[in-house]
Protein backbone atom coordinates (compact mmCIF):
# COMPACT_ATOMS: atom_id res chain seq x y z
CA UNK A 1 0.00 0.00 0.00
CA UNK A 2 1.33 3.45 -0.90
CA UNK A 3 0.52 6.55 1.15
CA UNK A 4 -0.61 9.80 -0.43
CA UNK A 5 2.81 11.24 0.39
CA UNK A 6 4.60 8.41 -1.44
CA UNK A 7 2.41 8.81 -4.53
CA UNK A 8 3.05 12.57 -4.56
CA UNK A 9 6.78 11.94 -4.20
CA UNK A 10 6.78 9.52 -7.14
CA UNK A 11 4.84 11.84 -9.42
CA UNK A 12 7.01 14.81 -8.46
CA UNK A 13 10.18 12.85 -9.28
CA UNK A 14 8.79 11.93 -12.70
CA UNK A 15 7.86 15.54 -13.51
CA UNK A 16 11.22 16.93 -12.37
CA UNK A 17 13.12 14.33 -14.37
CA UNK A 18 11.17 15.21 -17.50
CA UNK A 19 11.80 18.94 -16.96
CA UNK A 20 15.53 18.35 -16.54
CA UNK A 21 15.75 16.11 -19.58
CA UNK A 22 16.89 13.17 -17.46
CA UNK A 23 15.72 9.57 -17.90
CA UNK A 24 12.31 9.23 -16.28
CA UNK A 25 12.47 7.23 -13.03
CA UNK A 26 10.29 4.13 -12.96
CA UNK A 27 8.75 3.30 -9.57
CA UNK A 28 9.16 -0.32 -8.51
CA UNK A 29 6.40 -2.49 -7.06
CA UNK A 30 7.36 -5.78 -5.41
CA UNK A 31 4.84 -8.53 -6.10
CA UNK A 32 4.62 -11.03 -3.24
CA UNK A 33 3.11 -14.48 -3.92
CA UNK A 34 -0.64 -14.21 -4.41
CA UNK A 35 -3.78 -15.73 -5.91
CA UNK A 36 -6.37 -14.42 -8.37
CA UNK A 37 -9.76 -16.16 -8.16
CA UNK A 38 -12.76 -16.54 -10.42
CA UNK A 39 -16.28 -16.25 -8.99
CA UNK A 40 -16.96 -19.99 -9.04
CA UNK A 41 -13.81 -20.84 -7.11
CA UNK A 42 -14.40 -18.09 -4.56
CA UNK A 43 -17.83 -19.62 -3.87
CA UNK A 44 -16.27 -23.06 -3.30
CA UNK A 45 -13.45 -21.82 -1.08
CA UNK A 46 -15.40 -19.33 1.06
CA UNK A 47 -19.07 -20.16 0.51
CA UNK A 48 -21.73 -19.23 -2.09
CA UNK A 49 -22.01 -15.49 -2.68
CA UNK A 50 -19.02 -14.64 -0.50
CA UNK A 51 -17.55 -11.17 -1.08
CA UNK A 52 -13.89 -10.40 -0.50
CA UNK A 53 -13.06 -7.61 1.95
CA UNK A 54 -10.44 -4.93 1.29
CA UNK A 55 -7.20 -5.06 3.26
CA UNK A 56 -5.42 -2.33 1.34
CA UNK A 57 -5.47 -0.55 -1.99
CA UNK A 58 -2.65 -1.35 -4.42
CA UNK A 59 -0.76 1.23 -6.47
CA UNK A 60 -2.56 0.45 -9.73
CA UNK A 61 -6.08 1.97 -9.73
CA UNK A 62 -8.89 -0.50 -9.03
CA UNK A 63 -6.66 -3.25 -7.62
CA UNK A 64 -6.78 -4.34 -3.99
CA UNK A 65 -5.32 -6.90 -1.62
CA UNK A 66 -8.00 -8.80 0.26
CA UNK A 67 -8.03 -9.74 3.91
CA UNK A 68 -8.76 -13.30 2.82
CA UNK A 69 -6.00 -15.86 2.20
CA UNK A 70 -5.83 -19.46 1.00
CA UNK A 71 -3.46 -22.38 1.42
CA UNK A 72 -1.55 -23.81 -1.55
CA UNK A 73 -1.13 -27.58 -1.30
CA UNK A 74 1.00 -30.06 -3.25
CA UNK A 75 1.87 -33.68 -2.42
CA UNK A 76 5.15 -32.38 -1.00
CA UNK A 77 4.15 -29.40 1.13
CA UNK A 78 1.57 -26.72 1.94
CA UNK A 79 2.07 -22.97 1.82
CA UNK A 80 -0.30 -21.10 4.11
CA UNK A 81 -1.68 -17.55 4.16
CA UNK A 82 -1.30 -16.75 0.47
CA UNK A 83 -3.22 -13.54 -0.12
CA UNK A 84 -6.00 -13.07 -2.66
CA UNK A 85 -6.00 -10.02 -4.93
CA UNK A 86 -9.05 -8.58 -6.62
CA UNK A 87 -11.07 -7.74 -8.69
CA UNK A 88 -12.06 -11.29 -9.58
CA UNK A 89 -10.94 -12.77 -12.89
CA UNK A 90 -12.39 -15.13 -15.48
CA UNK A 91 -9.82 -17.81 -14.55
CA UNK A 92 -8.08 -18.49 -11.27
CA UNK A 93 -4.30 -18.36 -11.15
CA UNK A 94 -1.42 -18.51 -8.67
CA UNK A 95 1.68 -16.29 -8.95
CA UNK A 96 4.82 -17.42 -7.12
CA UNK A 97 8.47 -16.49 -6.93
CA UNK A 98 10.87 -19.29 -7.83
CA UNK A 99 11.91 -19.54 -4.18
CA UNK A 100 8.24 -20.15 -3.26
CA UNK A 101 7.85 -22.87 -5.88
CA UNK A 102 10.90 -24.95 -5.00
CA UNK A 103 9.78 -26.01 -1.50
CA UNK A 104 6.39 -26.98 -2.98
CA UNK A 105 8.11 -29.29 -5.45
CA UNK A 106 6.67 -27.50 -8.49
CA UNK A 107 8.27 -25.86 -11.52
CA UNK A 108 5.96 -23.18 -12.95
CA UNK A 109 7.01 -21.37 -16.14
CA UNK A 110 7.75 -17.66 -16.39
CA UNK A 111 4.65 -16.09 -17.95
CA UNK A 112 2.77 -12.81 -18.04
CA UNK A 113 -0.22 -12.77 -15.71
CA UNK A 114 -3.24 -14.27 -17.46
CA UNK A 115 -1.18 -16.45 -19.81
CA UNK A 116 -1.82 -19.74 -18.02
CA UNK A 117 -2.61 -22.26 -20.78
CA UNK A 118 -0.57 -25.42 -20.29
CA UNK A 119 0.85 -24.37 -16.91
CA UNK A 120 0.97 -26.69 -13.86
CA UNK A 121 -1.98 -26.98 -11.51
CA UNK A 122 -2.17 -26.84 -7.73
CA UNK A 123 -4.72 -27.31 -4.95
CA UNK A 124 -6.25 -24.26 -3.25
CA UNK A 125 -7.71 -24.73 0.23
CA UNK A 126 -10.09 -22.26 1.86
CA UNK A 127 -12.23 -22.24 5.00
CA UNK A 128 -15.24 -23.82 3.25
CA UNK A 129 -13.72 -26.09 0.63
CA UNK A 130 -10.89 -26.81 -1.79
CA UNK A 131 -10.30 -26.41 -5.53
CA UNK A 132 -7.94 -28.39 -7.74
CA UNK A 133 -6.58 -26.14 -10.47
CA UNK A 134 -5.66 -28.18 -13.55
CA UNK A 135 -3.54 -25.25 -14.72
CA UNK A 136 -2.83 -21.73 -13.54
CA UNK A 137 0.49 -21.61 -11.66
CA UNK A 138 3.18 -19.21 -12.96
CA UNK A 139 6.25 -17.22 -12.03
CA UNK A 140 5.24 -13.76 -13.20
CA UNK A 141 7.45 -12.25 -15.90
CA UNK A 142 8.87 -8.89 -14.91
CA UNK A 143 7.03 -6.06 -16.61
CA UNK A 144 6.38 -2.31 -16.65
CA UNK A 145 2.88 -0.84 -16.51
CA UNK A 146 2.29 2.52 -18.20
CA UNK A 147 -0.37 4.49 -20.05
CA UNK A 148 -0.17 5.62 -23.68
CA UNK A 149 1.31 8.98 -22.77
CA UNK A 150 4.19 7.33 -20.89
CA UNK A 151 4.69 4.88 -23.74
CA UNK A 152 5.12 7.85 -26.06
CA UNK A 153 7.72 9.39 -23.75
CA UNK A 154 9.68 6.14 -23.56
CA UNK A 155 9.28 5.40 -27.27
CA UNK A 156 7.78 1.96 -26.69
CA UNK A 157 4.53 0.14 -27.40
CA UNK A 158 2.58 -2.65 -25.72
CA UNK A 159 4.51 -5.93 -25.82
CA UNK A 160 7.93 -4.37 -26.40
CA UNK A 161 10.92 -5.40 -24.30
CA UNK A 162 13.02 -2.82 -22.50
CA UNK A 163 16.22 -2.89 -20.45
CA UNK A 164 16.29 -1.07 -17.13
CA UNK A 165 18.84 -0.25 -14.46
CA UNK A 166 17.83 -0.28 -10.81
CA UNK A 167 19.37 2.36 -8.58
CA UNK A 168 20.68 1.73 -5.08
CA UNK A 169 23.59 0.06 -3.31
CA UNK A 170 23.11 -3.18 -5.25
CA UNK A 171 22.46 -1.58 -8.63
CA UNK A 172 21.29 -4.13 -11.16
CA UNK A 173 20.52 -4.22 -14.90
CA UNK A 174 17.42 -6.19 -15.89
CA UNK A 175 16.90 -7.09 -19.53
CA UNK A 176 13.77 -8.10 -21.45
CA UNK A 177 11.31 -6.31 -19.17
CA UNK A 178 7.92 -6.56 -20.88
CA UNK A 179 6.01 -3.34 -21.56
CA UNK A 180 2.29 -3.39 -20.72
CA UNK A 181 0.42 -0.35 -22.00
CA UNK A 182 -3.18 0.44 -21.04
CA UNK A 183 -5.15 3.59 -20.33
CA UNK A 184 -5.41 4.41 -16.66
CA UNK A 185 -2.25 2.50 -15.74
CA UNK A 186 0.29 4.27 -13.55
CA UNK A 187 3.97 3.97 -14.39
CA UNK A 188 5.37 1.09 -12.32
CA UNK A 189 7.69 -1.87 -12.80
CA UNK A 190 6.59 -5.12 -11.15
CA UNK A 191 9.24 -7.51 -9.83
CA UNK A 192 8.78 -10.64 -7.77
CA UNK A 193 10.42 -10.98 -4.38
CA UNK A 194 13.44 -12.89 -5.72
CA UNK A 195 14.27 -10.15 -8.22
CA UNK A 196 13.66 -7.38 -5.72
CA UNK A 197 15.86 -9.03 -3.09
CA UNK A 198 18.68 -9.46 -5.61
CA UNK A 199 18.72 -5.68 -6.14
CA UNK A 200 18.00 -4.87 -2.47
CA UNK A 201 14.91 -2.92 -3.50
CA UNK A 202 13.56 -0.80 -0.65
CA UNK A 203 11.00 1.99 -0.54
CA UNK A 204 11.99 4.84 -2.82
CA UNK A 205 14.39 2.82 -5.02
CA UNK A 206 13.59 3.38 -8.69
CA UNK A 207 14.68 2.08 -12.08
CA UNK A 208 15.56 3.85 -15.33
CA UNK A 209 15.25 2.75 -18.91
CA UNK A 210 18.57 2.06 -20.66
CA UNK A 211 18.38 3.72 -24.05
Amino acid sequence: MYSTEEIVRRVTAEVLAEMRGQPEPIPIGVSVRHVHLCRAHLDILFGPGYELTVRNELYQPGFYAANECVTLATPKRALHNVRILFPLRDRSQVELARSDALPLGVDPPVRLSGNIDGTPGITLVGPRGSVQLDEGMIVAARHVHMDHAAAGRFGVKNGDLMDVEIDGQRALVLRKVIVRVAEGQLLEMHLDTDEANAADVTQGVTARMIR
